[in-house]
């Protein structure tokens, strides 16, 4: 049977690839965004003891109402914004599910959506999935920050998203508050809606502050912001996230929501309902928890001949081998997997147009002894 494809550039995901090539050939694998150390221990035990209780059947479809009550406290708590638990809070499959359904809710057939290139390559195939096209702004080099005239160059009467990620992957850029402004600027008096992939807001650096789009009481009452459990509290197995967006939005959010997945893991939401009561304090340390680890590797990798790119967030480096070899980006990681025991991301996965740079994204939510590992064969190359 001939099948037409409805995704027809997408392939294996490069996550997969790269990940795949680590494991056949033993290298470290410093591409794929996970950490290799566990949840915090009182998290796992709430999370067996969920299942212990009988917590093992369906959840609430948007979420169960302590976990949403204690998201809902948290984002009064950090972004000064008062939201309704149960209008205004989902709970999803992780954050790809929020982000798709966010997409499928709100754009249509011959709609526009706009993404800054390199963009996470989740977004297009959900844009493209519904008739819509993605309308690619790269972002400026070596900042990775938005030039915000060629958005506004951009929009048309088409225009029904603008999807934003701040902390940026691959980058660790991040977006000012100057941004937002910009931003609302250019959304007002429109029916563009924004969609905010915010899932390493608590990963900031440098004493800087997460500009998210809920401290902008303009463009949150037209966003959509989407949040990560795992990579909050380093779980990305348990895939667990949640959509903030006022009344009207959080209702259509939820008529795709409900079809797609319709709950999402009952005991886990049970444990961080329990643990973001009581120790708060762990997404308030994590900027400092993840600054060490970004020094800490920084430190190790500085006397290879790879130029590290500033890292204001995220949990990603971007490293210039221009010094090593002279080749794309994939061609280049393929050989560094391969002849150089590290399994890195290329850019070029995350561009409509392959960008003429000699950059790689390496994860340094890594064990001391994985970034000292990968570290002492980087320093070889």
């Amino acid at each position: 049977m001939q099948i037409e494809t409805k995704l027809p550039k997408v392939g294996t995901t490069i996550f997969s690839v790269m990940s795949q090539l680590a494991l056949e050939h033993k290298a470290v694998n410093l591409g794929q965004g996970f950490p290799d150390f566990e949840p915090p221990p009182a998290l796992r035990e709430a999370v067996a003891r969920a299942m212990a209780e009988g917590r093992n059947q369906y959840a609430p479809g948007i979420g169960l109402a302590s976990l949403r009550e204690q998201i809902a406290l948290k984002t009064q708590r950090m972004y000064g914004r008062h939201i309704s638990a149960d209008t205004d809070v989902t709970v999803t499959s992780g954050a790809t599910e929020a982000l798709f359904a966010a997409i499928a809710a709100i754009v249509r057939h011959g709609d526009e959506v706009i993404v800054f290139d390199p963009a996470y390559d989740s977004y297009e195939p959900a844009i493209e999935l519904q008739g819509a096209r993605a309308v690619h702004i790269p972002l400026t080099v070596p900042k990775f920050s938005i030039d915000w005239q060629r958005v506004r160059d951009a929009v048309t009467a088409k225009t029904r998203m603008i999807l934003i990620n701040s902390p940026h992957n691959p980058s660790g850029a991040v977006l000012s508050a100057a941004d937002l402004e910009a931003l609302a600027a250019i959304v007002r008096d429109t029916p563009i809606v924004v969609l905010s992939d915010e899932v390493y807001e608590h990963i900031v650096f440098d004493g800087a502050q997460h500009e998210s789009v809920l401290r902008h009481p303009e463009l949150a009452e037209r966003s959509i912001v989407v949040s990560s459990f795992g990579k909050t509290y380093h779980c990305t197995g348990w895939k667990l996230g949640y959509a903030v967006a006022p009344k009207a939005l959080s209702a259509e959010f939820r008529k795709v929501h409900q079809y797609l997945t319709f709950c999402t893991f009952h005991p886990a939401q049970q444990a961080f309902a329990e643990f973001m009561a009581s120790s708060p304090e762990h997404y308030l340390e994590l900027p400092a928890f993840y600054q060490a680890k970004r020094d800490r590797f920084r430190a190790l990798i500085k006397p290879s001949r790879l130029s590290l790119i500033d890292v204001p967030g995220g949990y990603f480096q971007l490293v210039d081998y221009s010094a090593i070899r002279d080749e794309p980006d994939t061609a280049f990681c393929e050989w560094l997997v391969t002849q150089g025991g590290v399994a890195a991301i290329p850019l070029t996965p995350f561009c409509e147009q392959a960008p003429d740079t000699r950059l790689l994204r390496l994860c340094f939510a890594k064990s001391d002894a994985t970034m000292e590992a990968a570290a002492e064969r980087l320093c070889k190359l």
